[in-house]
């Protein structure tokens, strides 16, 4: 991952506190890891520790920290928004589909 988008991540991903005992993995590369479990497709725990990406499962907690934090919702937006800005959104290919609004209880 190049340092310009590094660059750009980074700030949209919650702050951690470092917590006693071992010291954890770093963002960056627990975001590379994860990029190449989903790439791959393969199981977190074959995720290959030379590539110094941390654990399979150190990397899928982070994935679900940061789903839970609404970081990717953010990434969204701003590439989006970076996009738009710059003339590069084709929406001629665009579905609007509302599977992710949660329904409302009771009298709609």
């Amino acid at each position: 991952m190049s340092d310009e988008l590094w660059g750009r991540i980074e700030p949209l991903l919650p702050v951690r506190r470092q917590g006693l005992g071992r010291p954890s993995a770093n963002d960056r590369g627990c975001l590379q890891g994860i990029l190449f479990v989903l790439h791959t497709g393969i199981q977190w725990e074959w995720l290959p520790q030379e590539l110094g990406y941390g654990s399979g499962m150190t990397c899928w907690r982070r994935l679900r920290d940061w789903q839970e934090a609404g970081a990717w919702d953010r990434l969204q937006r701003v590439l989006l928004d970076e996009l738009y800005r710059a003339g590069e959104l084709d929406w001629s290919r665009t579905a609007v589909d509302d599977s992710r609004q949660r329904t409302r209880r009771g009298g709609g």
